[in-house]
């Protein structure tokens, strides 16, 4: 199997434990690597070697940085990383997101800026307690929030979500168009997992409601974090099951195909480069390598899954 998907190629070490830690918070805050992360969800940037985004640390001791929350996100060789949250300046066109760095980053500045967005995203949403309503504060270096009403704890949430490759056991894979997506991109199709469902059920589910076909020999492929805002996508393969003509539910997927490998090996040529699309063709382009839709049809190109 190739290497993991883009936002999931490397793990270091959390620390958890030293989370409610006040004495070792304060020192490795003396000498952390600082993550900034607008409300939004953007960071600043660099232009890199090869005039290549790169993410842009801030010295722990600069002066913007006192008052902002300090989000612990991790230690690698002994030294800590942290995240803040700060307005973007009005001219922040040296800023930008996660979809624009992560896939020329080394794997731990995206690890590590996964890590950043999702917490400020989640913390962006859930800044009232769910039981009584009053507002909550941060605690545990930015991984709980406390109501100091009622005393509860809410913990940072994670949608799964399930992302397929369907192929028909030759050399065909089903791909859909979303309603928001130009002509000719397509993706594999995905969906949340409902409350007292499987994955394997997510699977099957959602390939029926979107274009009513049966599926079989659901099996497990890697999984990718996608905090845009709160999602872990869950990636399987399976087999079409019984016949394979679309119905497709126009709510959600604006038009769907079973396509060769020839013809989405085309498409994902002409997604890594910039350039004109192919008169006539309907497969124009699909996900680009930063997602994990795209680790599922560059595995199943190659033979790896989907055999």
């Amino acid at each position: 199997m190739q290497e993991r998907p883009a936002l999931a190629r490397i793990t270091y070490d959390r620390a958890s434990y030293r989370r409610s830690d006040a004495e070792w918070l304060a020192d490795a805050w003396s000498r952390a690597r600082v993550i900034v992360v607008s409300p939004d969800g953007r960071s600043p940037l660099i232009r890199g070697t090869d005039d290549r985004l790169e993410l842009r640390l801030t010295d722990p001791a600069s002066s913007n940085t006192l008052d902002a929350p300090r989000r612990l996100l991790g230690v690698v060789d002994k030294v800590p990383y942290f995240s803040i949250t700060l307005p973007a300046p009005d001219d922040s066109a040296d800023w930008g997101t996660l979809r624009e760095v992560a896939s020329a980053a080394d794997d731990l500045d995206a690890a590590l800026l996964t890590s950043a967005v999702a917490l400020q995203l989640w913390h962006s949403r859930h800044t009232h307690c769910p039981i009584c309503g009053t507002p909550t504060v941060e605690s545990q270096a930015g991984w709980i929030r406390v109501c100091p009403n009622d005393a509860s704890e809410h913990f940072p949430r994670t949608d799964p979500a399930v992302i397929m490759v369907v192929h028909d056991g030759g050399d065909r894979c089903l791909l859909g168009r979303g309603q928001a997506w130009g002509e000719g991109r397509f993706s594999t199709l995905a969906g949340f997992v409902e409350p007292g469902e499987s994955l394997e059920g997510a699977v099957a589910r959602e390939v029926w409601e979107e274009v009513a076909v049966g599926v079989t020999d659901v099996r497990y492929v890697a999984s990718q974090p996608w905090p845009f805002p709160s999602s872990l996508m869950v990636g399987f393969v399976a087999r079409v099951d019984g016949d394979p003509t679309l119905q497709v539910d126009a709510v959600e997927v604006a038009e769907a195909g079973w396509f060769t490998r020839e013809e989405v090996a085309r498409a994902a040529a002409r997604t890594d480069v910039a350039g004109e699309d192919e008169p006539g063709v309907v497969l124009q382009r699909i996900s680009p390598k930063l997602s994990i839709s795209r680790y599922l049809i560059d595995c199943w190109l190659s033979g790896e899954i989907g055999a």
